[in-house]
């Protein structure tokens, strides 16, 4: 595997808006719709979305958020999701490498989905330490990501989510929300 850094995925972005078709793909609009369940119905206060990539999950979020804080590493990346949530005045879109300060110390959920295994190990832990302690207690922590390997990736997808909470520390009670061969959404409680 050789992984892709922040300068690939902005290449990506300035070629083509949707070059993954979050958009208009139907396993991405399944996959949507899980994290979107274990976002649950709303209305939730102030939500945490990291890696918002061009927008696709973030104009659902913005939905059922009071406030939402869409995230992205790149500047091109977070363009288009200021573009997708520009209807949505309590929905903002920030640019945030990660590991990287959260625009806000507190959120009710976090959303972090296709993201950890473009991190390295230690990145990802200092991550996942950052949104346990941003998360409010009794807040929501949702996780979607491939179950396979793709060649860009920076570790195996196997049990990314898994390996996550136990870097995040502490007692997480996790309810899988949907899984298929290709990706898994689970939702995470302390």
């Amino acid at each position: 595997m050789s992984a892709i850094g922040l300068d690939g995925f902005a290449a990506k972005f300035a070629g083509d808006a949707d070059p993954w078709r979050t958009f208009t793909d139907r396993d991405e609009a399944v996959k949507r719709t899980a994290i979107l369940h274990a976002l649950g119905p709303g209305p939730i206060g102030r939500v945490l979305e990291l890696a918002s990539g061009n927008g696709s999950n973030s104009v659902g979020i913005a939905t059922r958020a009071l406030r939402l804080d869409a995230t992205e590493g790149t500047a091109e990346g977070t363009a288009l999701t200021a573009r997708a949530i520009a209807c949505y005045p309590r929905a903002e879109a920030t640019q945030l490498p990660l590991p990287g300060a959260f625009p806000h110390l507190r959120y009710d959920a976090i959303v972090v989905a296709e993201l950890l295994y473009y991190l390295s190990v230690r990145e990802m832990a200092a991550v996942a330490r950052d949104a346990r302690a941003a998360l409010r207690p009794g807040g929501r922590l949702v996780l979607a990501h491939h179950r396979i390997d793709f060649y860009d990736f920076a570790q195996r997808a196997g049990a990314i989510n898994a390996r996550f909470l136990r870097a995040a520390g502490g007692r997480w009670r996790v309810q899988a929300v949907r899984a298929t061969r290709r990706w898994e959404v689970v939702v995470a409680n302390q």
